[in-house]
């Protein structure tokens, strides 16, 4: 299968047909970003890159974040992590007090905000500083240097904080917070502030494709962990629409509000697409049907 030709036929269909939605205007740095951006890259599991339009633009990483944090803390310390987030689907808002409170502090997964700040206060338990270590990561496994926080959005991100903080509050009242939730939510808010582009991103997340094998050969997840952690991607990596994804691409995959998702191929490859025109649930609406296509026309997918 020539993927060039692949991708290029599947940029002009979803760019023609599919409208591309709107940015996340309660995030004031992303409200302005053009919502016509639009890119595609795929990455082999021997590292060869392919991309279609804005494949190489800086993006907000967002909640794609969430995966690698993840990987990072299963790598070091994972059955004690279970104690404190389970791996169910919400069916709620990745923002929701409703669910938190009836399940006593403990959120019902690592991808909702709630479940990532525990994550995120997991890691910075063991390393000190999670998304300084998340940064050293992503820069090594994508080969970019350049790969940083962008401090514009990040301080955006702090001025609308006021629902996480009181997320994190409430998980620290049943004491399941180990750090100050300051501390926490400054460290969440930079990791999700992490500018990388589809090019970048498809490489970092070649791990999961590898099973478990980072770009330099050595482990950072074992066979069964990578199989667990692109497990809770296909079941909760796309907010609450995590039922209507699977059913229409069909791979384990996670979604952000900047516009980005990042999708795994076990053994084949990974896929990241960037259109920052999200639907009602947060996620990409050309990056969705992008996904779609590419798994229809390839016939490659976990099922």
């Amino acid at each position: 299968m020539h993927i060039p030709a692949l991708l290029d036929a599947i940029h002009a269909e979803v760019s023609e047909a599919v409208p591309h939605g709107l940015p996340a205007d309660y995030i004031p740095a992303l409200a302005g970003v053009d919502a016509t951006k639009f890119g595609i890259a795929v990455a082999d599991i021997d590292g060869t890159v392919t991309g279609v339009g804005d494949w190489e633009t800086p993006f907000s990483l967002q909640s794609i974040s969430k995966v690698f944090t993840l990987a990072m803390v299963l790598a070091r310390d994972e059955e004690s992590l279970w104690d404190r987030v389970g791996k169910e689907p919400s069916g709620n808002p990745f923002n929701s007090l409703v669910q938190l409170e009836n399940e006593a502090g403990i959120p019902r997964n690592p991808f909702i905000n709630a479940g990532a700040m525990v994550t995120t206060d997991h890691l910075a338990s063991i390393v000190g500083d999670a998304a300084a270590e998340l940064l050293t990561f992503l820069r090594a496994e994508s080969g970019n240097l350049a790969v940083r926080v962008d401090t514009e959005v990040r301080d955006s991100e702090i001025t609308q904080s006021d629902r996480n903080l009181a997320l994190a509050h409430f998980m620290a009242s049943y004491g399941n917070m180990r750090n100050p939730v300051a501390t926490v939510a400054d460290q969440y808010v930079r990791q999700c502030a992490i500018m990388m582009s589809c090019r970048d991103i498809a490489l970092s997340g070649l791990f999961l494709a590898r099973h478990g094998m980072r770009t330099d050969g050595s482990r950072l997840l074992t066979r069964s962990q990578a199989k667990r952690l692109n497990a809770i991607m296909l079941t909760c990596g796309t907010y609450d629409a995590a039922g209507e994804f699977a059913y229409r691409v069909g791979v384990p995959a996670k979604s952000g509000v900047g516009g980005g998702i990042l999708a795994v191929i076990p053994g084949r490859c990974t896929i990241c697409v960037w259109s920052p025109g999200l639907d009602t649930h947060g996620n990409s609406v050309r990056g969705v049907a992008a996904l779609d296509r590419f798994t229809t026309l390839t016939g490659w997918s976990v099922f």
